[in-house]
């Protein structure tokens, strides 16, 4: 089991930066591909970053490419995403998740935090 506490969230401008950060704590934990999603009110959950847990493999919707940095620091069991430039079309519930396995699909994750809000204002 892997259990997974994001914060970090908050109502911010556009153009604001904001950086979320995912607490992992479990027996596997640093050895799971982290990946952060997010859902805006009416949509679907979306896949935004992910990393790999040697941290050589990293993958960004395109929404978020060149905006976003995803992180994650092993020894402290944590995941962070650095989000500049935030648009208010951003504006959702972040969640965090691991899996064992690579991969961006949704379906893939096994172990989901309970989210973030992240507001970002015109």
């Amino acid at each position: 089991q892997v259990q997974l506490g994001e914060s970090g969230g908050g109502l911010v401008q556009a153009g604001d930066s904001l950086t979320l950060t995912c607490a992992a704590s479990g027996r596997t934990a640093s050895r799971n591909v982290m990946g952060w999603f997010r859902q805006a009110p009416g949509k679907e959950r979306e896949f935004v970053a992910a990393i790999d847990w040697d941290t050589v493999r990293t993958a960004y919707a395109d929404s978020v490419k060149g905006r976003f940095t995803i992180s994650r620091d092993n020894a402290k069991n944590t995941v962070h995403l650095q989000m500049n430039s935030l648009k208010p079309e951003d504006t959702a519930v972040y969640y965090c998740a691991a899996t064992p396995r690579w991969g961006t699909r949704r379906y893939l994750y096994d172990y989901w935090g309970q989210g973030t809000q992240v507001t970002v204002s015109s």
